[in-house]
């Protein structure tokens, strides 16, 4: 028989080869495992985590890495381990029942099932021993052990409950299509939420939620609202300033364990960069204020040093914890600041960003300071709802003179483990992020990375008959692909087009689309499934539209199609996109805050929607003034297409026929500008353009 750890470690996921020596018998999720349970009669032991998952870290060093609670496991159950990154159509129909059984869910998730996959016990961290009334692992897997002999029967019923509780949650029943007013009930709730001193919404923890940023510069750009774009601001500043952002080596923690941006869960998600980086360049372009400029343009930079492998794709995340500490690469002692630092820069740092000789930064389970320092700013910037930049908007941001020489003293550390693999959905937004900040800031570097980040995955993540695949790590592709795979991709993809004008990936983002529709299209309800109609049968096919810590597949397929309908001319495209909003339109309405990235779709779907095509002599003064001009303003609702003069310009038409007789005027650079089936005149002034885009809601 094999060791236990032969078998996790023949996985290609960090996170299961980090349980490969544990002494559980872990199978990987796989036929093998679900046969022992039947053949032997034993329940299932599902847990579920993430490689730079800290509380997950900690359920390991508890239980699974000790021999007493690693035996009773192994007595007690077959014991399976899932990277939830690397399958997430596992995860999310999962984590679904623990928050149906438990009203709530995270990681680690426990779910302890029959061997035919149906649950009937979940939870998330369990520790060791029974603690504050919670029960440890050591009193749980006997009193499950003897339910499983003893009451079978009642067990048997739990999951037959438990399955029509799921299959009832799959039900779409779709709705009207939802209208403007949806717009307003969610910018009415978040107003609700709105934490008008710090920031986000809600109290602690705070989660980044780029998307309610989306959606709030967008409400702002519809209405007019002034409140929208401060409650935008303040997120955006109280974030960039809080200790959640890495003002050393830059990037963001995944969250704020407190209300103020504080103290964060150090981990950093590749996700998380790329939306906030997105929230970021969209804040620039509507305001012209720098400060967020620069916050988008340090993040890139941290993906392009600490996250990109040389093959050009992204890896997925950094760790939180090294050797068991959490932030510990973060936190910095007065004794190793003052080594590197001069007086007059230490006295800085107390004065604007918190550092005290004690420590500021307290451990999260004695709640005691420890001597160590998170980097912080103190005051809160004003927001200023102007488009006018002002030194303020930056001020006390660490001088980049002193930033470098905390840098490289940091640099001498034991860095936090990296999740090496990567994911074609976070690729795609990670894509969408730098081709957007190639074009607003006008910066070579970001459209190389997605150039080259796009032909990676499509000269390596695709299978042997073409199909997308969603995870590849050290030369290994594999696990096909799934709705966000699809979706975020082609979103990337859109984003390129509109930086190079190469209309190859127009191209490639319509052919996608084809096949996101071909395998994972409800016909009967609408909306798209999380699974291939091809895929691995599960307990059911998954589909909603909820926007949690990254926007639904459904969401941005919403957006996608819309756009390229725009882009296109193909109204099949808009019919399936009205069905969409139509077949989650009754959820949104109930918790319009929960489906902000879905409400940006149905921004752009309500219109009023603009298709621009400008038509040039490439690389021209003229033609790269229009597009430039173009580029520089916040106008979500634009899509705009390029036809260069001359043989090149038929690839365009190919996709989007109504470009076919689109000519220069006077032999200048022009610009066709079409809105809600009505087309102006064709002009060469820019400016002219610009102001009708700018003043039309």
């Amino acid at each position: 028989m094999d060791h236990p750890g032969n078998r996790l470690a023949r996985e290609q996921s960090p996170y299961l080869r980090q349980h490969a020596d544990n002494p559980v018998d872990w199978y990987p999720w796989n036929d093998e495992a679900f046969e022992k349970a039947r053949k032997e009669d034993k329940p299932v032991f599902l847990s579920i985590g993430y490689s730079t998952c800290h509380w997950c870290h900690v359920m390991a060093h508890e239980s699974f890495e000790d021999s007493r609670v690693a035996r009773m496991m192994n007595d007690a159950f077959v014991c399976v381990k899932v990277d939830r990154e690397e399958r997430p159509d596992i995860d999310k129909i999962y984590m679904t029942v623990c928050q149906m059984m438990t009203g709530s869910g995270g990681w680690p998730l426990t779910i302890i099932m029959t061997p035919d996959k149906h649950p009937f016990y979940a939870t998330t961290y369990i520790p060791r021993e029974r603690r504050f009334g919670r029960p440890g692992m050591t009193d749980l897997i006997p009193r499950i052990a003897h339910l499983w002999r003893m009451k079978r029967g009642d067990i048997d019923a739990s999951s037959a409950r438990i399955a029509d509780l799921l299959h009832g949650h799959r039900d779409t029943t779709p709705g009207n299509e939802p209208g403007e007013e949806i717009l307003t009930a969610a910018f009415d709730r978040m107003s609700l939420l709105f934490d008008g001193r710090h920031g986000g919404f809600g109290s602690a923890p705070k989660f980044p939620s780029p998307h309610n940023i989306l959606f709030l510069l967008r409400y702002w750009r519809r209405t007019g609202t002034a409140e929208a774009l401060a409650m935008a601001e303040q997120t955006l500043l109280s974030m960039r300033r809080g200790g959640i952002y890495d003002h050393v080596g830059f990037g963001f923690h995944r969250y704020a364990t407190d209300e103020s941006w504080t103290v964060p869960h150090f981990e950093k998600m590749l996700y998380d960069q790329a939306m906030l980086a997105l929230a970021y360049t969209e804040a620039f372009q509507a305001t012209g204020k720098e400060f967020y400029g620069a916050t988008a343009r340090e993040v890139l930079h941290y993906v392009m040093r600490d996250m990109t492998a040389p093959e050009g794709g992204f890896y997925s995340a950094e760790d939180a914890d090294i050797e068991g500490d959490e932030g510990k690469f973060y936190l910095w002692s007065m004794e190793e600041l003052t080594s590197v630092l001069t007086k007059d820069e230490i006295a800085f740092l107390e004065r604007e960003f918190n550092l005290l000789e004690e420590g500021n930064f307290r451990d999260e389970a004695t709640g005691k300071k420890n001597g160590r320092n998170i980097l912080h700013m103190k005051a809160p910037i004003e927001v200023r709802t102007t488009r006018t930049a002002t030194k303020e908007d930056g001020s006390g941001t660490l001088p980049e003179s002193m930033r470098r020489k905390v840098f490289a003293e940091r640099e001498t550390r034991v860095h936090p483990h990296k999740d090496d693999k990567i994911l074609t959905d976070w690729n795609g937004l990670m894509i969408a992020a730098f081709a957007r900040a190639a074009r607003v800031f006008g910066e070579p570097r970001f459209e190389q990375s997605a150039v080259k980040a796009s032909a990676f995955l499509f000269g390596t993540l695709r299978d042997e008959t073409g199909r997308l695949l969603h995870r590849y790590r050290d030369g290994d592709a594999g696990i096909r692909a799934h709705l966000d795979d699809y979706a975020f991709l082609i979103w990337g993809l859109l984003e390129l087009y509109e930086t190079t004008y190469e209309t190859e990936y127009l191209s490639r983002a319509h052919a996608l689309q084809e096949e996101q529709i071909d395998h994972f299209w409800d016909d009967g309800d609408g909306g798209f499934f999380f699974t291939a109609a091809d895929g691995e049968p599960l307990l059911f096919r998954m589909k909603d539209a909820y926007d949690g810590a990254i926007p639904s597949g459904n969401s941005v397929a919403f957006h996608n199609l819309t756009r390229l309908s725009l882009m296109t001319g193909r109204h099949d495209y808009l019919e399936k996109a009205f069905k969409l909003a139509g077949t989650f339109a009754k959820e949104a309405e109930k918790a319009p805050t929960a489906f902000t990235h879905f409400l940006t779709a149905l921004d752009l779907a309500l219109g009023p929607s603009f298709e621009v095509v400008v038509t040039g002599t490439p690389g021209a003064v003229d033609t790269k003034e229009m597009l430039a001009a173009l580029r520089s303003r916040f106008i979500p609702n634009a899509v705009v297409l390029f036809k260069p003069r001359g043989k090149a310009s038929s690839r365009l038409a190919e996709i989007a026929p109504f470009t076919k007789d689109i000519a220069c005027i006077k032999e200048k650079a022009t610009a066709y500008l079409c809105s809600g089936g009505t087309c102006r005149l064709p002009t060469n002034d820019a400016a002219e353009i610009i102001g009708f885009l700018d003043t039309a809601r």
